[in-house]
């Protein structure tokens, strides 16, 4: 009996309906707000996304990390239509509600803590970034931050800075925020090791900043933008030594690792390392805007009375879907399901690899894989082009996919964990064909 298939294509792509929105888009929508896919969404179910035209796609973009368990779960869905229908707002500031304080107990049970913990929510990965920094410094009276080479860490003021990527990110939007500096991150496919990297760290603090300046080193466990450079635990365990030992919080950046994404709950769970704040947010609440910072009770009581704050933040419909997303999580076994769907996509990357030179590098940690695409396996150049080409080519045949990487070279895989194995199978065939239409047989 044949498969079926979940890629439905009815229209060429983008379809005329797609077309006549993007023009109108054109003449309405500021400018930088650019597309990667001009196909215009009507509707979002699981691992797939069908267009205004009645054209489905498998989505391995997965709203940028931000739906690991799917376009539209039920659950999370019905949690926050009932949330909406009770209240939408009040701030918790002002009048406070149970959820936020549910939401806070659940995760925290669920968080990297061995030491009594405390949370604050957010609305976006950028706003918990700035506001880990606000608790670091309140509790280390320091001013400075330490980023890494490759590092997206948003693109408000402070994170903008801590962003280590010039285009698009930051030519031209400058002066940046005073006192961050960056390090080299450990990457073995472009010859930094973790020695060397520890070494340009430790180095910096006599060629940059006094140690004794430092408020927060901040770490993705694995690069999002960047590419999705794995830290080594060697490395991590290295950096929680160096704030040990000079009085630094160790922030983890889990926006985009985090969630099940790496086949563990958080990314740094793989290292048996306890840090002293993390920032969450992405998948969180199955695409509602909501992020946290989650820490040590006596760093996150640091502040000042009202010092952290913000109209919006920990809105009660987006926390009663991370209520419900926590659910989906347990009762669908998503962080395992994670690591499945992850082997099933890194044998396919391996098998790609052997046939394709121009694939140099396939890493990444659980569902959170990329291959890298290079000019030619010995200088390493980066092919940004032929990433875009791949990425068009399999968009016209039903697959949605997005690049990463500070040169743009590299395809990642953002795919929900809710996807099953005919639509998983279904998808990297299209992308193996992709692969073939741009570099051959």
């Amino acid at each position: 009996m044949a498969m079926t298939k979940s890629i439905e294509l009815r229209t060429e792509v983008p379809g005329p309906k797609s077309r006549e929105i993007i023009e109108r888009k054109e003449r309405v929508i500021a400018a930088p707000l650019s597309l990667v896919h001009p196909i215009v969404t009507a509707e979002g179910r699981g691992a797939t996304l069908t267009d205004v035209d009645g054209n489905t796609f498998i989505d391995f973009t997965g709203g940028v990390g931000c739906l690991n368990v799917g376009h539209s779960h039920p659950r999370v869905v019905e949690a926050a239509q009932d949330q909406l229908a009770r209240f939408a707002h009040t701030d918790f500031t002002i009048v406070p509600y149970e959820i936020y304080v549910e939401l806070a107990e659940r995760l925290i049970a669920v968080a990297p803590f061995v030491s009594p913990a405390k949370a604050a929510f957010f609305n976006a990965g950028t706003e918990a970034i700035e506001n880990s920094i606000k608790f670091a410094r309140s509790y280390t009276k320091r001013p400075a931050v330490i980023a890494f080479e490759g590092a997206f860490h948003g693109r408000t003021m402070l994170s903008m800075t801590m962003t280590s990527k010039t285009h698009p990110y930051k030519a031209g939007l400058g002066p940046f925020a005073p006192e961050v500096y960056r390090v080299p991150y450990p990457h073995e496919y472009r010859g930094i090791d973790v020695e060397s990297a520890l070494k340009s760290l430790r180095r910096a603090f006599v060629t940059q900043v006094p140690a004794e300046s430092v408020a927060a080193i901040v770490m993705e466990p694995v690069l999002g933008e960047g590419g999705f450079v794995v830290a080594p635990t060697e490395f991590v365990r290295g950096v929680r030594d160096i704030c040990d030992e000079h009085g630094i919080v160790f922030v983890v950046d889990e926006v985009q690792t985090g969630f099940g994404r790496t086949g563990r709950m958080w990314g740094i769970d793989h290292h048996d390392v306890e840090p002293d704040l993390m920032t969450i947010a992405k998948s969180i609440a199955g695409g509602l805007p909501l992020s946290a910072v989650i820490g040590k009770a006596e760093i996150m009581d640091a502040p000042p009375d009202s010092a952290i704050g913000g109209t919006y933040v920990g809105n009660p419909v987006a926390q009663a879907a991370a209520v419900a997303v926590l659910d989906v999580f347990d009762e669908e076994s998503l962080v395992e399901r994670a690591q499945t769907v992850g082997d099933t996509i890194r044998a396919r990357m391996v098998a790609w690899q052997e046939r394709w030179e121009k694939i140099g590098d396939v890493r990444g940690l659980g569902a959170m894989l990329a291959i890298e695409l290079v000019e030619d396996p010995q200088t390493k150049a980066p092919a940004a082009q032929a990433a875009s080409a791949v990425i068009e080519e399999a968009a016209r045949n039903g697959l949605l996919l997005i690049k990463s990487g500070t040169d743009g070279n590299c395809i990642r895989v953002l795919v929900p964990f809710v996807i099953t194995d005919s639509e998983l199978d279904e998808a990297l065939s299209v992308w193996e064909q992709a692969l073939e239409s741009v570099f051959g047989r």
